[in-house]
């Protein structure tokens, strides 16, 4: 019987289906046996943080919220990088380094757009560039955050993701922390 319970609580999560008021109401009566399968399933997708258990899938009233809840995780992550791709960046003590060069940078650009009114268009365009690079090192900075809930870091993750295409992401290359490619060389 365990192997059923588990191939149903699977169904429940992967579902593309919207469970009727029905089956809402047979899966109220099996929750207590469907529960713990329907956590360790959600937790092994990372779609459940382990922390969430102490409130997640608890009650059997809560039951069919709570498989939607998480049904609905799985749909949003689904393409979304595990959590143990996060090690592929830099821990957060040197990301927060690389975003406070990031800010000091803005700022200093932000100063000469002010003292050089012939440059702006330019200026801005670095500035753009400069925050756009900070919203990605920021996402990774998420990504590293041990204390947030595995949802939070796998969208963090998801949006390094889209942000720096998946060649990139999954061969190591990232993006500087400034637009070093605007820098001018010094002879």
């Amino acid at each position: 019987m365990a192997l059923s319970d588990f191939i149903i609580s699977a169904m429940l999560l992967m579902s593309p289906l919207e469970i009727s008021d029905a089956e809402k109401a047979e899966e109220i009566q099996n929750n207590a046996i469907l529960s713990p399968f329907v956590q360790m399933i959600a937790l092994n997708l990372e779609i459940l943080d382990p922390r969430e258990n102490q409130y997640v899938l608890l009650r059997s009233a809560d039951f069919s919220s709570d498989v939607k809840l998480l049904n609905k995780r799985f749909k949003e992550l689904s393409d979304a990088p595990l959590v143990y791709d996060s090690m592929r960046f830099p821990d957060r003590l040197v990301i927060q380094e690389m975003l406070g060069f990031n800010r000091a940078y803005r700022q200093h650009l932000s100063a000469r757009v002010n003292l050089e009114p012939a440059f702006v268009v330019d200026l801005h365009a670095v500035i753009k560039e400069t925050d756009q690079l900070y919203q990605v090192w920021d996402y990774i900075r998420d990504s590293r955050c041990e204390y947030y809930y595995i949802t939070v870091r796998r969208h963090a993750l998801k949006k390094v993701l889209e942000s720096i295409g998946t060649e990139a992401f999954y061969s190591g290359v990232y993006p500087p922390s400034v637009p070093t490619w605007r820098f001018a060389a010094i002879d």
